[in-house]
C-alpha cells in the first residue's frame, strides 16, 4: 500500500511541486517576503517596549525613558510595519527583476510608483492617508511588484527604450533607456486607478479585500490550518519541501502578524494565532514533525547506531535543524514513520493553536530570529506559558513516536545482531586457520 501511495505522489504531486517551486513569480514572492524579516523584527521590538513599564514598574530610569520618549519609540513601528506593503513591492520587484536580468533600480522605482498610485488616498484637506501602505495593501503590493516587472520585460523585449551613445556611463544610460518604459508603466497604473475609482469608487486594496477576504479569513481557522499542516508534512515526508507553499502562505502570515502588532499598540485583544512566529515556535518546534521525539528515543535506544544518530541530532534539532534525524534514521520515506510524522507531528504541532484560541496561551506579537527551542517561544509573545507548552510538546512527541520507533528499533537490533554474528563467524574461521599452522 505504501509503495502504491509513494508511486501516486511521485507521479502526480512531484511534477506539480517542482513546477510550483521553480516558478519565478512565486520565487520572487518568497524571497521578497523573506526580505521583510528585518523590518518585522525591528517593528516588533519597538512595539513591545511600551509594555515594559507595566512589567518592571514605572519608577525607574528605563521606564521613565520609554514613557518620556513614547512618540519617538513608536516611530520605528509606524515606519516598519506601517509601511510593510511599500517595502514588499520593492523586494518582490527586485527578486523578479534580478531573475530576468533587468535594471534593478528601474524595477524598484517603477513598482514603487505604481504601488503608491494604486493605494494612496487624500482627505478633503489634501492630507495623505497611508493606511494602505501597511498590511492592508500587501496583496496589492505582490500583484503590482510582479506586474510592473513583467511590463518592464515586455518593453525591453519589444525594444521600447532609448539607446544612448557609446561612452555614456552605464548608470546614466540605464536610467535614460527606461524612460519610455516608465511612461508606459506609469500610464498603465494611472489608468487602472482611474478605472477603479470611476467604476467602483474604491481603490484596489479595498476591492481585493472583498475578493480574497474569504481566503485570508479562512487561514484564521483551526480546521483550515490543520488541513494545511497535513499537506505540508505529507509533502515533506515524500521529499518535497513545504516551502513550495510559502508564496501563498507567507503574505497571509505577515498580514496577520502586522494586524496583531497594530492591535497591541491600540491596547486591543490580539486577533490572530497564525503568524510567522507562532508557526516557527509551535508547528516547527525542533523541526518538521516535532522530531525531538525521535531524537530523544534514539538517544536512549538499545541500538548503538541509533544512539549515535540521536546524540548527533540533538543540538541541531534544538535549533530547528532536523535533517540529521530525518535522513539519518531515516524518517523521510520510511513507511513505519509515516503516521507519526504526518498525523502525530500535525497534532502535536498545532495543539498550541487551540490553546491560543481558548485564551490559554498568548498570540504572537513578535517574530524573533531563531534563537533555539523554548526561548524563541517566550520572545514571540512574552508569555512564560510557551515554555510549558513546548515542554508538553516534547512529552507528546515522545509518546507519539514511541510505538513506531520500537518497531524500527527491533528490526535494527536484528540487523546489528546479524552483522555481529557474521563478524564472529569470520573471526572463528581465521582462528581455525591459525591453529592449523599451515605454512605455504
Amino acid at each position: 500500500m505504501f509503495e502504491r501511495f509513494q508511486a501516486f505522489m511521485d507521479k502526480y504531486f512531484m511534477p506539480v511541486a517542482e513546477k510550483v517551486d521553480n516558478n519565478q513569480h512565486l520565487k520572487a514572492v518568497k524571497s521578497g517576503m523573506m526580505g521583510l524579516t528585518p523590518f518585522t523584527i525591528l517593528g516588533s521590538i519597538f512595539a513591545i517596549l511600551p509594555a515594559l513599564p507595566n512589567m518592571i514598574g514605572k519608577n525607574n530610569f528605563v521606564s521613565q525613558f520609554i514613557i518620556n520618549n513614547a512618540s519617538l519609540l513608536d516611530l520605528p513601528v509606524t515606519l516598519s510595519l506601517g509601511f510593510l506593503s511599500l517595502y514588499a513591492v520593492m523586494t518582490i520587484s527586485y527578486g523578479l527583476g534580478h531573475y530576468y536580468g533587468l535594471y534593478a533600480p528601474g524595477c524598484i522605482g517603477m513598482s514603487t510608483f505604481a504601488f503608491v498610485m494604486l493605494t494612496i488616498q487624500y482627505d478633503k484637506k489634501g492630507v495623505p492617508d497611508l493606511s494602505n501602505f501597511g498590511a492592508k495593501g500587501l496583496f496589492v503590493a505582490i500583484i503590482v511588484g510582479l506586474l510592473t516587472v513583467e511590463l518592464y520585460r515586455w518593453c525591453q523585449n519589444h525594444h521600447l527604450s532609448i539607446k544612448m551613445p557609446e561612452g555614456v556611463p552605464d548608470f546614466v544610460s540605464s536610467s535614460f533607456e527606461i524612460i519610455p518604459t516608465a511612461l508606459i508603466v506609469g500610464g498603465t497604473f494611472i489608468i487602472i486607478r482611474g478605472l477603479c475609482l470611476g467604476l467602483t469608487g474604491t481603490l484596489p486594496p479595498d476591492m481585493l479585500s472583498i475578493v480574497i477576504g474569504p481566503l485570508v479569513g479562512s487561514m484564521d481557522s483551526l480546521t483550515t490550518v490543520w488541513l494545511l499542516g497535513i499537506l505540508q508534512l505529507t509533502l515533506f515526508f515524500f521529499g518535497i519541501h513545504p516551502s513550495v507553499l510559502s508564496g501563498i502562505t507567507s503574505p497571509i502570515m505577515y498580514q496577520f502578524f502586522a494586524e496583531n502588532v497594530e492591535a497591541l499598540r491600540a491596547g486591543q485583544a490580539i486577533p490572530h494565532f497564525y503568524a510567522p512566529g507562532s508557526v516557527s515556535v509551535y508547528f516547527g518546534f525542533t523541526g518538521a514533525g516535532i522530531s525531538i521525539g525521535v531524537v530523544i528515543l534514539a538517544m536512549f535506544s538499545k541500538s548503538e547506531q541509533y544512539r549515535k544518530i540521536g546524540k548527533l541530532s540533538l543540538v541541531p534539532c534544538l535549533f530547528g535543524i532536523n535533517e540529521p534525524i530525518l535522513f539519518g534514521l531515516p524518517v523521510i520515506l520510511n513507511p513505519v514513520m509515516m503516521i507519526p510524522f504526518i498525523l502525530g507531528g500535525n497534532i502535536v504541532g498545532q495543539l498550541p493553536y487551540m490553546f491560543m484560541k481558548l485564551g490559554w496561551l498568548s498570540k504572537p506579537v513578535f517574530t524573533p530570529p531563531y534563537v533555539g527551542a523554548f526561548f524563541e517561544g517566550f520572545l514571540t509573545a512574552g508569555d512564560w506559558r510557551s515554555i510549558l507548552v513546548n515542554a508538553l510538546q516534547v512529552v507528546l512527541a515522545v509518546l507519539v513516536y514511541l510505538p513506531f520507533f520500537k518497531v524500527l528499533e527491533k528490526n535494527q537490533l536484528r540487523e546489528e545482531q546479524n552483522r555481529a554474528d557474521k563478524k564472529d563467524g569470520a573471526l572463528a574461521d581465521e582462528d581455525l586457520l591459525d591453529d592449523m599452522d599451515l605454512d605455504f
